[in-house]
């Protein structure tokens, strides 16, 4: 399962991680690929507990692979060099 995720650095330098399909779900880290991690590892838990509790849950899109393309997206989406994260 693929999420699209957006990041943003605060001031003091730590990165944050939103899913924007699952509302409330971010999560902070030093990297941005720490805070990714944490991001998609807590948007799983919320879909687990929304299933769980017969919730709805958002449609995604599944053609990704996670790993080195990952690395790539996120080193798109902050500017920052692949060696950098």
């Amino acid at each position: 399962m693929d999420f699209d995720v957006e990041f943003e650095q605060e001031d003091d330098g730590r990165w944050i991680a939103e899913i924007t399909e699952i509302p409330g779900v971010l999560a902070y880290g030093l990297t941005p690929l720490q805070a990714g991690a944490q991001a998609r590892a807590l948007a799983l838990r919320v879909l687990a507990d929304r299933m769980e509790n017969e919730m709805s849950i958002p449609v995604f899109h599944d053609n990704e692979e996670v790993g080195s393309k990952m690395v790539a997206r996120v080193a798109k989406h902050t500017g920052l060099k692949q060696d950098d994260l």
